[in-house]
């Protein structure tokens, strides 16, 4: 009998070592999976939510970036989407599949705020991802094209304030990669390439890190028609409405994994 396990994990990152955590559900499998993609700096994981889906069957991995919370390597954002690609792509490879009782045809992506946008971009880049949540995305594009020089300074500042557990990086090198980036990470131009499966994003009106009148309703708005979304009140970490989370995404995933 295979029973539920939690073993740790480690995946190949452009030669960093990133460690993961596999949360598998009891049975022979192939499981369905989904990644979970964390924001920055990494405070709100979804822990619970993981697990909440490996009790319905689904096996859930949950990683860290290079350059965050003692991963070797520095953070960037480039480097976390550039890690959120290695991983998708690594749960479907062999021998990690088979010897996790995966299935390398059912892979889905969850995300939150940076998550959210990795997620989206991810999903994006790899046609193979099946299904894509996004939580509260911070839109880079949306802010890069919007700064002024003193939302720019707040933002600076904002950043420098979340660095403890990150490694080799500052507020001024992380507005001046978003702003280098531009359009090139705004979600909008994304839609061509995720039409064709199912996306749902889930909008927090009471948010002061992804306000949804700025990230949330113009990308649901411009997606009308094909994206599933949500918009609900409550703050950037979902605190008061973490139930409705788990019940939303079962859902999704258990239609369209």
């Amino acid at each position: 009998m295979n029973r539920a396990s939690t073993p740790a994990v480690t995946f190949d990152s452009q030669g960093v070592t990133l460690a993961g955590l596999l949360h598998l559900p009891a049975g022979p499998g192939p499981h369905p999976v989904v990644v979970f993609l964390q924001g920055f700096p990494g405070n709100e994981r979804s822990l619970d939510l993981a697990q909440a889906l490996r009790a319905a069957g689904y096996a859930t991995l949950v990683f860290h970036y290079r350059g965050s919370w003692g991963m070797g390597g520095t953070w960037s954002w480039s480097h976390a989407l550039a890690d959120a690609a290695a991983v998708t792509r690594a749960v479907r490879q062999e021998p990690f599949a088979t010897g996790h009782r995966l299935d390398p045809g059912r892979v889905a992506l969850f995300g939150h705020s940076f998550g959210g946008f990795a997620a989206l971009m991810t999903a994006a880049a790899l046609p193979e991802v099946r299904a894509v949540v996004s939580v509260s995305a911070f839109d880079f594009g949306t802010v890069a094209r919007s700064l002024t020089p003193g939302g720019r300074d707040g933002l600076v500042e904002a950043f420098d304030g979340e660095l403890l557990p990150l490694r080799g990086t500052s507020g001024e090198a992380l507005v001046a990669e978003m702003e280098a980036a531009g359009e090139r990470w705004s979600l909008a131009g994304l839609g061509d390439r995720l039409a064709d499966r199912p996306v749902m994003l889930i909008g927090t009106s009471l948010d002061d890190v992804t306000p949804a009148e700025v990230h949330h309703r113009p990308l649901a708005e411009s997606w009308s028609g094909w994206v599933e979304q949500h918009e609900w009140a409550t703050d950037h970490a979902l605190s008061d409405h973490r139930a409705l989370l788990i019940d939303t995404v079962h859902d999704f995933v258990d239609r369209h994994l």
